[in-house]
């Protein structure tokens, strides 16, 4: 089997020759841009040997002002991909695919509509203080920041199949919001949901495959559980939530699961060479193989030996 055709067989809910893997990690500034990000992945890619290839997106939709009321919102514009900082993200995914491996699965990263929707401002107020501010002025007035989501969504339905077009298989979309401590669970239905599942559609209509990733801790999964038929592979923080890789194949039955590892903390940081091994096989072991890539929680930190990561590939490729 080659890489891809692992991971096919993962999505479809069978049993490859051996478990698939993708890992991620966000590339130092210096390196994450331009040329530099084509370099990082290649090598990211040859040195660990994952079967999934993910190429990340630090090209995020640009600063557009002070937001300081709802209204303000009114200031997100239409996008399109010929907005430089998708042509900037096209670019990066056009020349990695001239250069890595064929035979790997390639995944593009999407940010959902509310990470999406948090990047033109989190410069100017602080994470925290964006995330604050958008439940203020929703439960405020919640119209011109659901238009603005709205064209948010738009832009990113037009990457996601832009990325399929181009020959990548599919979409890791970045979902947030499913967090107890922001939203409500009828403000998440209302404004969030819709623009998620949105996205997630355009990457089916174009034929692409759809890693699902629900961000953050304290999650109530449950907000995700209507995602399950527009989800070919679901990921989330299974020890940062509390959730269990079981508990999530109950509640996505018809989708591979893919994690198994805490992202920085534990064993992926602190153990051996032998305790990282042992650990990445017993989660293989104890899940079964069927529908299940290895991965973690999250991107895993920057400045994590590749060593290690390749440590697990070839652990589980040995059972």
């Amino acid at each position: 089997m080659t890489k891809r055709e692992r991971v096919i067989t993962a999505i479809q809910g069978d049993e490859a020759d051996y478990v698939s893997t993708g890992f991620s990690l966000h590339f130092p500034a210096e390196r994450a841009f331009g040329k530099e990000a084509v370099t990082s992945h290649l090598e990211f890619f040859e040195r660990t040997d994952t079967d999934i290839l993910k190429i990340m997106n630090e090209n995020l939709v640009p600063d557009i002002g002070e937001i300081r009321v709802p209204e303000d919102w009114n200031k997100i514009p239409s996008y399109s991909l010929k907005d430089t900082f998708m042509q900037d993200q096209i670019h990066l995914v056009d020349e990695i695919l001239q250069k890595c491996d064929p035979s790997a699965f390639k995944l593009g990263t999407i940010h959902g509509i509310c990470a999406s929707a948090i990047h033109p401002i989190e410069a100017r107020y602080g994470y925290e203080a964006v995330r604050e501010r958008f439940c203020t002025h929703i439960r405020e007035n919640k119209k011109p920041v659901i238009e603005a989501f709205k064209r948010i969504t738009d832009g990113m339905c037009q990457l996601s199949q832009k990325y399929i077009e181009m020959g990548l298989d599919g979409v890791y979309y970045a979902a947030l919001g499913g967090e107890k401590h922001y939203f409500t669970d009828d403000e998440f239905a209302e404004c969030i949901e819709p623009y998620d599942k949105q996205i997630l559609r355009a990457v089916k209509e174009a034929d692409g495959y759809t890693f699902l990733h629900m961000c953050k801790n304290n999650l109530n999964m449950n907000r995700y559980e209507t995602y399950g038929d527009l989800a070919d592979v679901v990921n989330w923080g299974v020890y940062e939530t509390g959730f269990s890789l079981e508990e999530g194949r109950q509640l996505f039955p018809n989708a591979a699961v893919m994690g198994g590892l805490a992202n920085r903390s534990g064993v992926m940081v602190d153990g051996t060479g032998e305790q990282l091994a042992e650990a990445a096989k017993k989660v293989v072991m104890d899940f079964g193989k069927k529908g299940f890539i290895m991965g973690a929680d999250c991107t895993l930190p920057t400045e994590i030996p590749y060593e290690r990561i390749k440590i697990i590939v070839d652990a589980v490729r040995s059972i």
